[in-house]
């Protein structure tokens, strides 16, 4: 049987969910899928490539119709939606993280912070700031987020579920910095 690119990334997040992303190897993914490694790299020449396939796919799996309101509210709304698609799959943060960071995928959540931020009225460069601002902090935030549930699940912390999270007030900080500097003049 033949897989399609499609095929390629379904298993791949199959693995990545029920083992991480330590043991998602293009050898373990070939397997799983009955075919020889080398099969693979007609679909993805690397593994980075991969990877990027899979970030973005997990994200269009977590994605929601574009909320409407203002841009704190919609800004908000792409910083919960972010931060749920990634909690979804194991080791999601990283992933999802390492490959906005390598510029080979996952921008559509860039995207469209950048259009929520832009609707506050700020300068283009603020807007840039602000936007990688948040997405640092949905990022930083998720990856300690699941590390802390993955390690205490697996037993390596003797620690609970922390009862919810606080994301939404560090969010809400960077929001009221933004709205304050658009509200200022600046020297």
């Amino acid at each position: 049987m033949r897989n399609h690119r499609e095929d390629v990334v379904d298993q791949a997040l199959r693995v990545l969910d029920t083992y991480g992303l330590a043991d998602l190897t293009m050898r373990r993914l070939a397997k799983e899928l009955g075919v020889q490694p080398s099969a693979l790299y007609h679909h993805f020449p690397s593994k980075q490539l991969l990877l990027a396939a899979v970030a973005d796919e997990l994200l269009a799996r977590g994605a929601r119709p574009e909320p409407d309101g203002t841009w704190e509210e919609q800004s908000r709304a792409c910083c919960t939606q972010l931060r749920d698609a990634m909690l979804a799959y194991r080791d999601g943060a990283e992933v999802v993280a390492t490959v906005h960071a390598f510029g080979l995928g996952a921008q559509a959540p860039e995207r469209a912070l950048a259009d929520a931020v832009a609707g506050s009225g700020a300068a283009p460069d603020l807007v840039r700031a602000a936007t990688r601002t948040l997405l640092h902090l949905v990022f930083g935030h998720t990856l300690d987020e699941q590390t802390h549930l993955q390690a205490g699940s697996a037993g390596a912390i003797d620690d609970d579920p922390r009862d919810r999270s606080d994301l939404e007030v560090g969010v809400g900080l960077v929001l009221d910095g933004i709205r304050a500097r658009t509200a200022a003049p600046h020297p």
